[in-house]
This record gives structure tokens, sequence and C-alpha cells, in this order.
């Protein structure tokens, strides 16, 4: 037996092996909630009744044991595990540093890595970032005073910008390596200023065959059961004096001042488990209007977009087999958010949430009506609402078709970013939009840098063509890039193929030397450049700089309405209630919990096991696991990861505590703090809890860290990382 962890407890697990599951009805009921730190020690006392056996108070310091350990890696969540930086995420964060390092030879995303040694260790790029919190501060008062009193919503708009704007240059000043942001809870009500050290040298460490860490592919996402061993690890460079440095050879581990241990007891059914990390954004805190706009257009459009692009990308990929890897990711990602629409959209209509929704509306209007305090303070809400949602329901197809044209076309993409430099540099920093402030410089030329490894003209000239033939359907007014590249009336597809060939073949931006230095150029040089890209994202220019100002009208409308409308729900309600998901630190907290799909089916088990993932086995994408797994089991070289109750090593588990895009990569912690495993999933039944949380049916799938270990351990042999860990493997 090579591997003893501390998961040793191994009478504390899981049904046994063909025994039922729990009852799906426990005495806990989660309501739901991404908490603000500062929010759980009022909780205490349901924590202690779930079995939290930390002080609560702890929780609420974001910066001491555990959550002093979660990090964001501006997308994903992860965790520091070691004193020399070593963060564990989910392997589908890691695509991005997989694809980063791979070639046609060395496919890293299906074949895995592992690092032999630290000087082995492959950078993940210039756009990879870790972002460790280490101060936040309440800046509502300087932010929002005298709102009320300003004469329109653009100069509410700017007003606030020009104070977040100067909170964060007062929290950055003279410290390159911090990176510092304003983020808004409650719908403005709350302003907070968060200090974060950016840490840009990330390095990639370990990430399993990708027919482990992805095992179910798209055949099982957003599903259950689940047998995915979705984690991948990094560690995190420093310069010499421990300051954030760029990516360079004298660069040494980070030492966190915190990092989790490992759980030293086994996971069970009922057991309580929290998930902490940065969650993206949920809409809970919405109207039922904006609900049910979301129903009728929101989600229609997501989803044909989806169709569209996943079935060109991959006839791509079918054509030119050398194009995997680059249209792999992005298949992926489409892939993800075109099952997640369907299910927020089946759980909308068919689960009744957006009847749910009007009804809490219905209610809380009758209850602001029900007093003259309450008419005086709220009667106008609804219709001030619905006002402006008219106005922005006038700007969606324009928005979307804007927005889906720099999506696909990376080129187009980086042209309106250089124009739109020029156009910015020339003003004094604090008047700049934020995005091209001179904060954003390095990494606006990271990202045209990064952008070579995975640009190709191959697919980027066939979805810019779909991106307008899809725009040459909607009324001029929404269209401006039709006309101004082609100028017909009426165009058609022959139109476009000429148009986009001809702005393919005049222009220089291909190249990355080329993008970079014309990232310095001038308005001037600009105007006077033959590049036809160049020229058109000149001429483009305008008309995206019209639809900022007119969205951040509006966004200045709503700054008055929106916390008011969220005031009225918190007085309304009868518990507290969580800020919706920003991308801030939050906790969830909940169970270890199976459940039914639907009412006449069978309560399905909290737990998979190892011995699942080889019967599932058929040589086949996206079930063909690696051979020296299938060796192991059949060898049953299990080590100490067995689950004495179960019989066998868990690899994934349910949970019912509440997660959204964001969380990935989430440290799952015991009630004493300890990594249990790691929020990879949901379940297609809750998906649509980003608007209304689903406590019956909605579930968080995580990797147990058992199986983990075990693959580390067992299959690749990862014994330095196991050590670091101090996972005790001899």
């Amino acid at each position: 037996m090579r591997g003893v962890l501390l998961f040793v407890a191994l009478g504390l697990a899981a049904c046994r092996p063909g025994h039922p599951a729990r009852p799906t009805s426990p005495p806990f009921e989660n309501p739901g909630g991404m908490w603000l730190p500062q929010q759980l020690p009022e909780q205490a006392a349901t924590l202690k009744s779930l079995g939290l056996s930390i002080d609560p108070a702890a929780l609420g310091d974001p910066l001491s044991y555990p959550l002093g350990s979660v990090v964001s890696l501006g997308g994903c969540s992860a965790s520091f595990v070691s004193a020399d930086g070593l963060i564990v995420t989910n392997h589908h964060c890691a695509i991005g540093a997989l694809q980063y390092n791979s070639t046609p030879a060395r496919n890293l995303i299906e074949g895995g890595f592992l690092a032999p040694t630290r000087a082995a260790e492959l950078w993940n790029g210039p756009t990879s970032r870790v972002y460790v919190t280490q101060r936040l501060r309440d800046v509502t008062a300087a932010v929002r005073a005298g709102l009320e009193e300003l004469g329109s919503d653009r100069e509410r708009y700017d007003t606030i910008e020009a104070r977040t704007k100067a909170a964060v240059a007062a929290c950055e000043r003279d410290r390159p390596d911090v990176r510092c942001a304003v983020a808004s809870t409650f719908g403005g009500a709350t302003y907070t200023l968060v200090e974060q050290l950016e840490i840009r040298d990330v390095r990639l460490v370990y990430a399993p065959h990708g027919q482990i860490g992805n095992y179910g592919g798209e055949i099982d996402n957003w599903r259950w059961p689940r047998h995915a061993g979705d984690f991948a690890f990094f560690r995190a460079y420093v310069g010499p004096d421990g300051k954030g440095a760029d990516h360079g050879q004298h660069n040494v581990p980070y030492h966190p001042p915190q990092h989790l241990k490992l759980a030293s007891t086994a996971l069970k059914p009922g057991d309580f488990v929290m998930v902490a990390g940065y969650p993206g954004h949920t809409s809970r805190l919405s109207t039922a209007s904006e609900v049910a706009q979301s129903v009728s257009w929101q989600y229609p459009h997501t989803i044909e977009r989806a169709e569209i692009y996943m079935a060109a990308l991959e006839a791509l990929g079918k054509a030119d087999p050398n194009l995997t890897i680059k249209t792999g990711p992005s298949i992926r990602y489409l892939s993800n958010g075109l099952l997640k629409a369907r299910g927020i959209m089946d759980g909308l209509l068919k689960g009744g949430l957006l009847s749910s929704k009007q009804k809490t509306d219905a209610d809380l209007r009758a209850w602001i009506a029900g007093d003259p305090d309450r008419r005086a303070r709220y009667g106008d809400l609804f219709a001030r609402l619905a006002a402006l949602d008219a106005e922005r329901i006038k700007l969606r197809e324009r928005e979307a078709a804007w927005g889906e044209t720099l999506q696909f076309s990376r080129l187009l993409g980086a042209a309106m970013t250089i124009v739109r430099m020029a156009d910015e540099r020339g003003k004094p920093d604090d008047a700049r939009v934020p995005a091209f402030q001179q904060r954003n410089w390095p990494r606006i030329k990271q990202a045209q840098v990064q952008m070579q490894k995975t640009y190709d003209r191959a697919i980027d000239r066939p979805l810019l063509k779909l991106a307008l033939q899809r725009a040459a359907r909607l009324p001029p007014v929404d269209r401006p890039i039709i006309g101004l590249l082609l100028g017909a009336s009426e165009p058609t597809a022959a139109h476009v193929d000429r148009a986009v060939d001809d702005l393919y073949g005049a222009t220089d931006l291909e190249r990355e030397e080329a993008r970079v230095r014309l990232l310095e150029a001038t308005p001037a040089e600009l105007h006077a450049s033959t590049d036809r890209l160049v020229q058109l994202a000149t001429a483009l220019l305008p008309f995206q700089k019209q639809l900022e100002d007119t969205k951040k009208a509006l966004e200045g409308a709503l700054v008055l309405l929106r916390p008011r409308y969220i005031a009225a729900l918190r007085e309304f309600s009868p518990r507290p209630l969580a800020p919706d998901a920003n991308g801030t630190l939050r906790v969830t907290y909940g169970t270890v919990r199976a459940y039914q799909p639907s009412p006449d089916a069978p309560a399905l088990r909290p737990f998979t096991v190892l011995t699942e993932v080889v019967t599932r086995h058929t040589g086949h994408d996206p079930f063909d696991c690696p051979a020296k797994l299938r060796d192991a089991v059949r060898q049953r070289r299990l080590g100490s990861y067995v689950d004495a109750d179960l019989g066998d090593v868990p690899v994934d588990f349910l949970s019912d505590v509440d997660i959204t895009s964001g969380n990935s990569g989430s440290a799952t912690l015991n009630a004493r703090g300890e990594l249990v495993g790691l929020a990879f999933d949901g379940n297609i039944e809750g998906v649509a809890s980003d608007w209304l949380f689903m406590p019956a049916v909605a579930r968080t799938i995580h990797v147990d860290a058992r199986y983990m270990l075990w693959v580390m351990d067992i299959v690749d042999g990862a014994q330095d990382l196991l050590r670091e860990m101090r996972a005790h493997v001899p």
C-alpha cells in the first residue's frame, strides 16, 4: 500500500453499495445564499446546528483561516494548499494553461502534465493571474454621497465612475503588485474597496490526463452521476522580494499567509460542507419583468447563438485536425453555456420559477400599497423600473450583435482595442474609460501577445462571416458594421464573403508585432492607415461609444432605483437576503445530500466510486479512461483511499450548497475548515437557481479529495506534491 493519507477515519463515509440513498428531505432545507463573509457570524446558530466545529466568527474574517487560503484566478476560484504557493483548482480552469503550452505533437489537454521538478513547471502565459485578497474597506459613503441631488442620470454614472477610479488609484499608488477594485452589492446600495495582491507569474504544475479531468465530457455535463477528476495544480511565483513580478527565471514560489489543510476525517451523507470561492453573477434580486425578458429573449438568443457557433467550430475541427487544440476549448465553453441556458429555461418555465418570481413581486406590491409610509418610500418603483426596462429592450439586438461580432472575431476585437487605445491615450488618466487607464496598459499588451498562441485565420475568418451574416438580418440601426463594411441595403452572403476576404487580405494585424506596435499609435496615424481592419475599426468607434453612452445613462438611473427595490425586498423578506454574486469572495454552506431529479424518480446516491469509472469505459471519447488507471483498479491498487462504507475510492459527491459560474475550482471544506474536495459543476435541474434558488433539486457536484489524491499517488506518481501538501505519502 503506497499512500497513507489523513483520510483514514474510514468508518465515516457514504451509503453502502446497493443500499438506498438517505431520505432527500433532511431537517435542514437550504434556503440558498452566496454569503458575504461578514454575514456569517450572524448565522452562527444555524452553522453550529449543522455541525460547524470552528468558531463562526473566523468565517467573518476573509483574511484568516480558512478563507485567507482562497484566491481568484479571474474567472475561476482556487486555493493555496502548501506553504510554497501550490494552488489547487479545477482541470477545466487549467484548459487555458494547457492550451498555451500544447502543440499538435504534444497535446497537454489530452495527455495531461506533471512537472518532474519545480524548474520544469510551465508558465501559464502573460495573461494568467492569481488574486490574493488582503484588505476590504467600506467606501459606500464616499461613493454615494449626494447622488440623489445630481441633475441627470449620466452625471450620476460619471460621478460614481470618477469616485471609484479615485479610490482605486489611491489604493494602488506606488504599489505595482497590488490590484484594487470597487465592488457594489445590493444593486449599488453598498460599495467595497477590495485590495488584492496580483501575482503575475503563474505556472502549471500538474493536470491529470484529459480522460480523467474531463471524463464523461459533454455527455455528463450538468448531470449526475459523475465520475470526473476535475482538478489541477498551479504554483504562484513572485519576485525575490516577495512582491508580484512579471514572469522571470529569478522568481521564487510565493509563501501565502494561509493554506488549506487536508481533511482528517472521511466525508459521509448529511455532513456539513461549505464552499468558498469567487462566484461570478446571479440575478436573484431582479424584478419579475427582468426574468420574463430573459425567458422571452435572452436565453432563446443565447441557445440559438451557441448552437450555430458550435456547429461552425466543430466543422472546422473536422475539416482540419490541426485546428483541434484551438477550437476545442471554445466548443467546450459554448456547449457548457448552451446546456446551462436550456436548463435555466426549463427551470423558469416548466419548474415554475417565473411564476414564483411574479408572485413575489405581486406580494411585494401589495405590501407596499398596504402602508402609507411604504407607499411614500417605494410606491413609484415598479413604474419607473418598467420604463427603464423598455429603454433597455430597444438596445438589446444591437448590443448582442456587436458583442457577438467582437467575441467571435479575435482580429476585429484586436483592431477595436488598438483604435480605442489611441482614442483614450491622449486624455488625462482619470478621464479615460477604466478599461483603458494606464494601470491596464500592460494587460492590453499581454492579451495581444497571448492571442498569437490561439489565433488562426482559418477559424477567425469564417466566424466573422457568420457573425456578419447574422447581423445582416437586423434593422439598419442595429447593424452599423454592415453599412460601413458593405454599403448594401440588402446584403447577401456573397457580399459578406467578398468583404471579409478583402479585410483579411489587406491587414497586418495577424502579426503579434504589428498589433503591439499599433497599441502606441496616435489617432492621426490610425486614420492614415491603409490596413482595412484598422480602417473599419476607426469607422466603428463612434458607434461603440454611442452604445456605451446610452447604457451609461440607463445605469445612472438604476443607481437610484435598484437599491430602493432591493431595500424593499429585504424589508419584506422574512429572512436575511444574500446579495447577488459579483465576483467577490463568498461562502455558501449546506450538507452532503442525495436528490431526486423529479418527484417520481428514485433518489440518487450522493457518492460515485472508482469501479464505476472503469465500468463506464468504452475505449472511445469521452469514456476512454487511461490504461494506467484501469490497470490500477484491476490490480486493486487502491491505497488507503478506500472508504469503509463504500468499499471503494469515492470519486465525486453531491451537496445542496449554492454555487454558480465562477465557483469552479472553489474549495469544499468540512466542519473543521479542511479540504474535502472541489466544486466543479451543478445539476441541470437546478441551474435556474441563478434567478431563484431551488432547494429541492439544486445540487453542487464536487470532486472528492480522496480521488484526487489517489490519482496523484497511484496513477500519476505525484508523490512530491503529496508530500508538499503533507499528505504523508512515504
